[in-house]
C-alpha cells in the first residue's frame, strides 16, 4: 500500500552531504518525494512510496551518510494527500 513519510533528522546532518545521500537512497529505491534543510540544523524529508520500501528507506536515513552523525529520525506516517512524480532537494 502507497504510504508517506514526514521525517526530522537531528544530529550533524547539515555541511555533510546528508541531502545528497537522502535523494540517491530514495531515488535506488523508487521512492519520491522531497529533502531540505531547515533552519534549526535539522533535515526534512516527505517521501512516498510502498509501506516496506519505506521502512528499508528509514532505516539508511537511520544510520546516515559517511560524513553525518544522527541522532534521531521522528517519523510521521499518513496516507498519501497528493504524490510527488520524482524525489529532489529542495533549496
Amino acid at each position: 500500500m502507497q504510504k508517506e513519510i514526514r521525517c526530522t533528522i537531528t544530529g550533524r546532518v547539515q555541511l555533510v552531504m546528508f541531502r545528497d545521500f537522502a535523494e540517491r537512497k530514495a531515488r535506488s529505491l523508487g521512492i519520491t518525494g522531497t529533502v531540505q534543510n531547515m533552519p534549526d540544523g535539522s533535515v526534512w524529508v516527505v517521501a512516498q512510496g510502498e509501506e516496506s520500501v519505506l521502512e528499508k528507506y528509514i532505516a539508511h536515513l537511520q544510520k546516515g551518510s559517511v560524513l553525518s552523525r544522527v541522532d534521531k529520525v521522528s517519523v510521521i506516517w499518513s496516507d498519501m494527500a497528493s504524490s510527488f512524480s520524482d524525489f529532489e532537494i529542495l533549496y
